[in-house]
């Protein structure tokens, strides 16, 4: 345990000196696996082995497929779409980023990506039109991680593949949670700027023009729209497997790129494809070497010792799910969502199984937890990428962050964590796990 722990020291040591990812847990791993004796032959072959299975061939076609959807112009129409709805509204710019964000993380899965293509239209859009910058960039951070909580989630297949898990049942166990989470931002959103007197709101326009714009921007998506439908549709009716509804995605992505929205070109194709092979590429390098520590980890029973010495500080179940989530906030504060992912499966698995924690509503539990610390101070990979659209400096942005993270995010993982049916009634319903 001593040896794992200085290894764990020497891994986080180096994330905070700005070290890539990949190659912080590659030295962490190969330290720990040589300090405790295990043979490196034997873990490196695993790791090629886990990375290369079926079921996690659909992170890389589903990062292909969000890519290509993005580069294709899907963004403009979503928050077209959802702007018919509320943007007349004071605050409902702000609204729309929520709910886009959130409809986005049903295509991409990545959280990354929402700010990237919502972000970059959303924040500076708010800005013009009188919104505090600090609430803007506030509000698209902590919008983006709805994206690990609506299916398909890149780190819910991460975490189903490695903990074992059904990736149909770990997706539908945030559904819940993550609608909920949308409609408390919603609301804050417009709570936090009801006496904010620089907005400017577009002038009310009669109903039946109104409608008639609903027609047409939800129109202009409806090939948006679909693609979410196709793949929880193909999974949940048993017609395919996520990681071959995950090639339809792809499939479907590119004539919808090239014909009807028209953002792909044979100019900037190949650059979003290379785009998408280098996300996926940084993706599976860190995949492999925790796969490497992982491994390494279970040879010398590490899951287990941390089991018994959680059970055997507190036997109350309310004390060590308290516990977990402080481990998994502190996780989600220095690593990615995925990489968090893969620690929460092998460590903090058996520790919830111990307790008697369904697997299914742990996975929830990660989900919505990592999000939380994705956005949380003092490393925030997401709150920092947000910040760099906007380009203020954290005193901008710090307040209006922590006011949403306590009022919505937070309490809702302790919803989560409290409430197993909120993340086990759709598994039950749709999938029928007991």
């Amino acid at each position: 345990m001593l040896t794992f722990v200085a290894s764990l020291g020497l891994v986080v040591g180096l994330l905070l000196a700005e070290m890539p990812i990949a190659f912080a847990f590659g030295i962490g791993a190969l330290v720990f696996a040589t300090a405790s004796g295990s043979d490196v032959s034997f873990l490196i072959p695993y790791a090629y082995q886990t990375t290369s299975s079926f079921a996690l061939l659909a992170l890389p076609l589903f990062v292909m497929a969000g890519t290509l959807m993005a580069e294709g112009g899907i963004s403009d129409r979503l928050l077209s779409f959802v702007n018919a709805f509320v943007g007349r509204l004071k605050g409902g710019l702000g609204a729309v980023t929520v709910v886009t964000c959130a409809l986005f993380g049903a295509i991409s899965g990545s959280s990354s990506a929402a700010i990237a293509a919502i972000g970059q239209i959303m924040i500076p859009r708010m800005v013009r039109e009188g919104y505090p910058p600090g609430h803007a960039t506030a509000l698209v951070a902590c919008s983006s991680v709805l994206a690990l909580m609506i299916p398909p989630s890149i780190p819910m297949i991460v975490f189903a593949v490695t903990g074992g898990l059904s990736v149909g049942a770990a997706f539908l166990s945030t559904v819940i949670p993550g609608a909920i989470l949308t409609c408390v931002y919603v609301c804050l959103n417009f709570l936090f700027l009801r006496n904010v007197d620089t907005i400017t709101v577009e002038e009310r326009i009669p109903f039946r023009a109104a409608a008639r714009n609903v027609v047409r921007t939800g129109a202009e998506a409806f090939w948006a729209l679909l693609m979410p439908v196709i793949i929880l549709g193909t999974i949940y009716s048993g017609i395919a497997t996520p990681t071959e509804a995950a090639a339809i995605a792809l499939v479907y992505a590119i004539p919808v790129g090239f014909l009807f929205y028209r953002g792909l070109t044979l100019r900037n194709f190949p650059a979003t494809i290379a785009r998408a092979a280098i996300t996926t590429g940084s993706i599976i390098a860190v995949l492999f070497f925790l796969f490497v520590m992982s491994r390494a980890m279970i040879l010398q029973q590490i899951p287990k010792e941390v089991a018994e010495a959680l059970v055997a500080l507190t036997e109350n179940r309310i004390l060590v799910l308290l516990i977990i989530n402080v481990i998994l906030l502190l996780i989600g504060m220095i690593v990615d969502d995925v990489s968090g992912s893969v620690l929460a499966a092998i460590i903090l698995l058996p520790v919830a199984k111990e307790v008697g924690v369904h697997p299914i509503h742990f996975a929830a539990i990660v989900g919505t937890n990592l999000g939380l610390g994705n956005v949380s101070p003092p490393c925030a990979p997401m709150l920092y990428m947000a910040a760099g659209v906007s380009k203020l400096t954290l005193d901008r942005y710090f307040v209006p962050t922590m006011k949403l993270l306590a009022l919505g995010h937070l309490p809702m993982v302790l919803v989560v964590t409290f409430v197993p049916e909120l993340s086990l009634a759709l598994p039950r319903l749709v999938l029928g796990i007991e």
